[in-house]
């Protein structure tokens, strides 16, 4: 197995190229010597590029609505057992499969999914001490944080200064904080009940932020109330900042 300290330096080049250039629409070019990383989907996947890695495979395919769900097939795990390191979550149920299939040598790490920026930031700074890429992390960091300040004033414009009442699916509530705003009521991960929906249209909220991978705003139909569906999953380029775009752009469409 390589060593998880032997990427730094040209895992740095190639974010502070990426970086330069304002990101990019395609997966990182591995470096030479890089780590093989195999993620589980293409969240875990965008953790890692942020961190520093240009080596990276994902598992689940794109178009899967509901990632977690997956059933690896025997190619994924032939993928899997030629990993050096193995990034999964602990709510994936095919993750047991993967850590079955992972090599003696690979490195298994647990990846604590969630969008909000912080814990974002602290997991990419994690994983880098991981794979040996602190300063691609660093320098990674620096452009987020300015992309995210960036999108969080274009939609707080578009609020034309009141924050909007936001009811939200549990695992994409940190789309609100774009807004300025914090849910004042929250559903899920399962759809809402009936008596939820009451509570919720009691809040008269002005946006439903629901989750692409676990719909359940259909129940909410009549909530007066803008719709915004969240992908908290990069697309295939795994690339963080473009996802937060997305949601941002969507956000503001629904704001009008």
């Amino acid at each position: 197995m390589r060593t998880l300290s032997r990427i730094g330096l040209t895992a740095l080049a190639a974010v502070l190229t990426l970086t330069s250039c304002g990101g990019t629409d395609e997966a990182a070019t591995p470096e030479s010597g890089a780590l093989k990383v195999v993620a589980a989907s293409s969240w875990e996947a965008g953790f890692a590029k942020a961190a520093g890695a240009t080596d990276i495979t994902v598992i689940v395919p794109p178009g899967v609505q509901h990632a977690p769900d997956y059933d690896p097939k025997p190619s994924d795990l032939a993928k899997v057992a030629e990993a050096d390191v193995l990034l999964y979550a602990a709510f994936e149920g095919f993750a047991g499969k993967l850590k079955e299939a992972a090599g003696s040598d690979a490195k298994l790490i647990e990846v604590a999914l969630d969008n909000a920026p912080d814990k974002v930031k602290a997991e990419v700074e994690r994983l880098a001490a991981e794979f040996g890429t602190a300063d691609a992390a660093k320098a990674w960091t620096a452009t987020f944080d300015t992309e995210y300040a960036a999108l969080k004033q274009k939609v707080t414009e578009a609020t034309k200064g009141t924050a909007p009442v936001i009811v939200s699916q549990a695992f994409v509530a940190w789309a609100a904080d774009l807004t300025g705003a914090q849910p004042a009521g929250v559903y899920g991960p399962q759809p809402p009940t009936a008596g939820e929906i009451s509570t919720l249209a009691a809040k008269k909220p002005h946006l439903i932020l629901d989750n692409s991978a676990m719909p359940g705003g259909d129940a909410l139909t009549n909530v007066d109330a803008e719709r915004v569906v969240i992908n908290n999953f990069p697309d295939p380029s795994f690339d963080l900042i473009t996802m937060y775009r997305a949601n941002a752009d969507a956000i503001v469409t629904a704001l009008g």
